[in-house]
C-alpha cells in the first residue's frame, strides 16, 4: 500500500512539475531568443532600443551579457541571472533605472574585446587608455539611444493581432 501511495504521489509531482513547465514556458528561457529576455515589461525600453541599434537582430542579449569562455560558466551564470531577475520581479525590487551589475560588465567587456579584438588591437596601439570600458565611448550600439519609448515594439509574429 505505501509503495501504491508513493507511486501516486511521484505521478502527482511530475505531472504538476511538467503542467508548470508548460503553463509558465520555462524551456524558452534556456534559449537564447531576445524575445524571451524582453518577456517581462521592464525590459521594454531595453529591447526596443536593441531592435534599432547598431547591433539589432545580428547580436543577440546572450552574446554580449553572458559569458562565452566555457560551457559551464555560460549555464551557471545564465541560471544565477535568471534566478535574479525571477526573485527582483517576483518580490517588486525592480529598479526604476536597471543596470548592469560589475560581475556583468566584466562579461560584457570581455565579450565586446572578444567580438572585436583586430578592431580593438589597433585602438589599444594608439593613444587611447586601456583602462575603459568599450561603451564609454559607444554608449549606443547595443541599446541604442537612451530613453524610455512610451510605445514599445510589438512583433506581430509574438503578437498576432486579433
Amino acid at each position: 500500500m505505501q509503495r501504491f501511495l508513493f507511486v501516486i504521489a511521484a505521478v502527482a509531482a511530475v505531472m504538476a512539475l511538467g503542467t508548470f513547465v508548460y503553463v509558465s514556458g520555462a524551456v524558452s528561457f534556456m534559449g537564447s531568443s531576445p524575445e524571451t529576455c524582453a518577456n517581462c515589461h521592464v525590459m521594454d525600453s531595453a529591447y526596443e532600443n536593441w531592435i534599432h541599434a547598431p547591433h539589432g537582430r545580428d547580436v543577440k542579449c546572450v552574446d554580449c551579457h553572458l559569458p562565452h569562455d566555457n560551457l559551464v560558466n555560460y549555464w551557471v551564470v545564465k541560471g544565477q541571472t535568471g534566478m535574479h531577475d525571477v526573485y527582483m520581479f517576483t518580490t517588486g525590487q525592480i529598479p526604476d533605472a536597471i543596470r548592469a551589475k560589475a560581475e556583468t560588465k566584466e562579461v560584457i567587456q570581455h565579450n565586446c574585446v572578444r567580438c572585436h579584438e583586430e578592431t580593438i588591437d589597433a585602438v589599444v596601439m594608439g593613444p587611447m587608455e586601456n583602462d575603459r570600458n568599450c561603451w564609454e565611448c559607444h554608449r549606443n550600439v547595443a541599446h541604442g539611444p537612451r530613453g524610455a519609448s512610451s510605445a514599445p515594439r510589438q512583433d506581430s509574429a509574438l503578437y498576432p493581432s486579433k
